[in-house]
């Protein structure tokens, strides 16, 4: 049986639950924006944004200083206005580090996992698969890590995992534009998917009985993290090939997701020659 196609599917509020609306600063380019679209901001988020083709962004709201040092990357004929940075923060959750650049932006096409992964050369794909990672901030970074170590792909299960949004973006410092995100309906069945496609899976989680160096071998790798405190759930974890820790010194239990996320990608990349 073939493997099933799996596609991917976000505003924050301020300091309060309400989102800031799209149009808050005039309303040129926001009438054709969807309800899902959100207020990306800040420079690396903007400029992968603005670099990629997949994105459509309604309009910029930008200082004119911002506007002077990210110009030669605004598109062409994008509508833009110029604001001071008090107007800009209104738009966006509370304390948000915008440095004078919002993008109105729409959410990214769903995309396929296999149509996705059979673009690249089997033997050095890696595939890093968040089960239950709900925080943006966790997801932004392991996003950011991704794109450092060569990630193939980044999977997520659809209803718990933060949508897109400004503060996921910015936490990606751009890799939400770099590296594919797929959400997916159930992960453990997306697992049995990778496993047909000759992946070795591995769960990482504190009380595997062998270090990640040890279980990783030769080929397409997925590394599954888990949420924090719930770590990789049991059917999850049923579904993967080897288990696997982050050897550390007993002065620490445990690490953040996304601190363990990187070092097990940079070990996996390192590992299989993904790095260049």
């Amino acid at each position: 049986m073939a493997p099933k196609k799996h596609k991917s599917r976000g505003p924050q509020g301020r300091n309060r639950r309400d989102t800031p609306k799209a149009d808050s600063i005039g309303g040129s380019g926001a009438a054709g924006a969807t309800k899902g679209a959100f207020w990306l901001y800040g420079f690396h988020a903007a400029r992968a944004a603005l670099a990629n083709p997949a994105r459509i962004i309604r309009k910029g709201v930008l200082t004119p200083r911002a506007a002077s040092e990210i110009g030669r990357d605004m598109r062409p004929n994008l509508p833009l206005e110029t604001a001071d940075p008090e107007a800009i923060a209104k738009l966006l959750p509370f304390g948000s580090v915008h440095q004078g650049i919002a993008l109105l932006c729409e959410p990214l096409p769903e995309r396929d996992l296999e149509e996705t992964l059979s673009r690249l050369p089997p033997g050095k794909r890696l595939v890093a698969v968040l089960d239950q990672i709900t925080d943006p901030h966790n997801e932004g970074a392991i996003l950011r890590s991704a794109a450092a170590f060569g990630v193939s792909a980044v999977v997520v299960q659809d209803r718990h995992a933060p949508p897109e949004s400004g503060a996921l973006a910015k936490a990606a410092s751009g890799a939400l534009d770099i590296v594919p995100r797929i959400a997916v309906v159930n992960i453990a069945r997306t697992l049995d998917d990778l496993g047909k496609m000759d992946f070795w899976r591995i769960a990482l989680a504190g009380d595997a009985s062998a270090p990640l160096r040890e279980v990783a071998r030769e080929g397409d790798i997925a590394i599954v993290l888990g949420a924090e405190g719930t770590g990789v759930r049991r059917l999850v974890r049923e579904t993967c090939d080897a288990g696997a820790f982050i050897p550390m010194s007993g002065a620490m239990e445990s690490l953040n997701v996304s601190n363990a996320a990187a070092i097990a990608l940079y070990e996996l990349s390192a590992l299989g020659g993904r790095l260049k």
